[in-house]
C-alpha cells in the first residue's frame, strides 16, 4: 500500500505543477500559480504522511503548510493596487 501512496503523492505533485502553470497563464499573476502549487504540495505531503508516518514526513508536511501560510500572508499584504485589463482601476467598496 505504501508504494501506491508514494505514486499518488508524485502524481499529485506533477498535477500541481501543471495546474500552477495553468493558473499563472490564466491569471497572469504569480500569486495565483503559487497558491495552487502550494495547495497541491500540501495534499501530496498529507498523502505521503498517510503511508508511513515518520518524523521526516511530518516535518516535510509541516514545512510545506508553514510555507503556504507564510507566502500566502506576505503576498496578500504586499499586493499592490491592481488594475483591470482595460486599464481602469477597480472601484473600491468605500467610494
Amino acid at each position: 500500500m505504501n508504494g501506491w501512496l508514494q505514486m499518488a503523492a508524485v502524481l499529485i505533485t506533477a498535477l500541481g505543477l501543471v495546474a500552477a502553470a495553468a493558473a499563472w497563464r490564466l491569471t497572469h499573476t504569480v500569486r495565483g500559480g503559487l497558491a495552487v502549487l502550494l495547495d497541491f504540495l500540501t495534499a501530496a505531503g498529507l498523502i505521503r504522511l498517510a503511508g508511513e508516518p515518520s518524523w521526516g514526513s511530518v516535518m516535510l508536511a509541516a514545512a510545506v503548510i508553514a510555507l503556504r501560510k507564510l507566502l500566502g500572508a506576505s503576498l496578500h499584504v504586499s499586493r499592490p493596487n491592481q488594475t483591470t485589463r482595460g486599464g481602469a482601476r477597480p472601484v473600491s467598496a468605500g467610494r
